[in-house]
């Protein structure tokens, strides 16, 4: 079993206490046993394979957040304590900027969040598995109403948000790397919640998961781009064709 990095320097103390209790209390040593067990398990970091195509989910939860932010659609996952708390790239993409923000630990699930102590992971991203921002681009002059004048340009963001009891943020990547799909890019020391902030060229109407949607991280697609289901690509103006009335077509024989 992997381990995300920290595992260990967490999980030893307690382990070292147990046989120290036996002296004391069966129980104590129990106690102590499972506690690093279970500092074990909050670090465990399997590993997991990204489906052909798609953007895939940034972590293991439950779909908590998902609403449009001006010309933007946010997607949240909350971690729970049996999760694992890994966190994922949701597409290829490469890092520009990396931000820590100070704050509260309320918890991940409530409104207050927030306002928690968080790091902007920001990214420039040309995915295939994204929408192609060309092909909806409607703006005239073509700014970007998240673009900072003294940071760095960056057309998605994915947050890793501390929650009630989690108290580390432990990002792995730096401005400059390259990040692969479904390639870990972070972790949350016990839990808390993994937002993404998609380019513009992403509507709400893309993504194909719903608020209470249970998540793997690196291997459930939350949008899918690309030819619809059934076989219809969209032409444009409204057209459509479909292989499938096409194959019948082609058995009939002429007159």
């Amino acid at each position: 079993m992997n381990f995300a990095p920290g595992a260990w320097k967490y999980a030893i103390p307690a382990l070292l206490a147990a046989p120290f209790a036996l002296l004391f209390s069966a129980t104590v040593s129990l106690i102590a046993l499972a506690v690093g067990a279970g500092t074990l398990a909050f670090f465990r970091d399997p590993d997991r394979t990204p489906p052909p195509t798609g953007v895939v989910s940034p972590a293991d939860g439950t779909v908590s957040v998902l609403r449009e932010e001006g010309d933007r659609v946010r997607l949240g996952v909350f971690m729970n304590v049996w999760h694992v708390h890994v966190v994922r790239s949701p597409f290829d993409a490469s890092v520009t900027d990396l931000e820590h923000v100070s704050g509260a630990n309320r918890p991940a699930f409530s409104k207050e969040s927030d306002r928690n102590e968080r790091v902007h992971v920001r990214c420039e991203t040309e995915s295939s598995n994204l929408p192609d921002a060309e092909e909806r681009d409607d703006s005239s002059d073509g700014e970007d109403p998240h673009s900072r004048p003294d940071e760095p340009a960056f057309d998605a963001e994915v947050t890793l948000i501390a929650g009630a009891f989690a108290r580390r943020i432990f990002p792995y990547v730096e401005p400059g790397d390259e990040m692969d799909r479904g390639e870990r890019l972070g972790h949350i020391a016990f839990g808390s919640r993994v937002d993404v902030l998609f380019p513009p060229a992403v509507d709400l109407e893309d993504i194909s998961v719903e608020k209470g949607d249970s998540m793997t991280a690196g291997e459930t697609v939350v949008l899918e781009s690309g030819a619809p289901a059934g076989g219809k690509i969209d032409l444009g103006a409204g057209s459509a064709v479909d292989f499938g009335d096409l194959e019948d077509e082609g058995d009939e024989s002429p007159a």
